[in-house]
């Protein structure tokens, strides 16, 4: 029973991982001696983060946009020229777009679609001879995709493809993680409440209160919450799990009020 939870010496790649949820983890990835990349649309965003992350531990930056698969194959592609194995893979980068339901365009549509649901099936499928070549029967790799509370229950905001691609990702990660199993490959999601990020800036300076009352707990997220499940999913202790979709939410998906505020 000793050491579950060490994940020291193990080659992870994070997507969205300059901010918010990626910044979290990518944090608690380092800070516990794994090799993190972290992924970006902003290089400068990428680079400084990398260089702040390096004074605790291994960080590199690789800049990308993962909107279109020339983006993922440039990140699928840095990464083989740099590793022979990639222990975990964190799917995190995502957007979202709010319109009203009689406006909604194609456009905040596919924009959603491609980042959120395309980009993480693309570069999985990319990473896999890498991911295959980490994979033990005694240390699977691991594959953690970040979908969202708003996949569980029903969010009354006009976020209608952001709904729509994360309840898609809890799904594609049990169809994954299924396929994957035989292969010593863990897929499973996590499923973030309110936490302090870009996404959820105005939402919190506006209904800050309203939504920690509404949680059983509260209060929003914390980084070590977020790194917390990261690293359990990444480490010993979580190598016998797989296809579970885990809200790390306070409470609120399973236990919250139903409200018709909007957050």
């Amino acid at each position: 029973m000793e050491n579950i939870f060490t994940v020291e010496g193990k080659c992870a790649l994070v997507t969205g991982g300059s901010r918010g949820i990626g910044e979290m983890i990518a944090r608690g990835f380092v800070t516990h001696g794994v090799k993190t990349y972290i992924s970006s649309r902003s290089t400068e965003a990428c680079d400084a983060l990398a260089s702040e992350l390096s004074r605790v531990g291994e960080c590199i930056a690789l800049p990308a946009d993962l909107s279109n698969l020339d983006g993922v194959a440039s990140v699928a592609e840095q990464i083989a020229s740099n590793e022979d194995r990639l222990d975990i893979l964190v799917n995190n980068a995502g957007v979202v777009w709010a319109e009203p339901i009689d406006d909604f365009s194609e456009a905040g549509w596919d924009k959603v679609m491609n980042i959120n649901i395309k980009s993480p099936f693309f570069l999985t499928q990319r990473l896999l001879p890498q991911l295959r070549a980490a994979a033990s029967f005694e240390d699977p790799a691991r594959i953690i995709n970040v979908g969202s509370i708003d996949g569980i229950r029903v969010n009354p905001m006009d976020t209608y493809s952001y709904a729509a691609s994360k309840s898609g990702l809890h799904h594609l990660t049990r169809a994954m993680a299924k396929r994957l199993a035989r292969e010593n490959i863990t897929v499973n999601a996590v499923a973030p409440g309110p936490f302090e990020s870009k996404m959820m800036a105005h939402t919190l300076t506006h209904f800050r209160k309203e939504i920690e009352s509404a949680v059983p707990m509260g209060r929003v997220g914390k980084p070590e919450d977020m790194a917390g499940i990261a690293l359990y999913l990444a480490g010993p202790a979580g190598s016998y799990l797989t296809g579970a979709v885990i809200p790390v939410d306070g409470g609120l998906s399973n236990c919250g009020e139903v409200s018709d505020r909007h957050f």
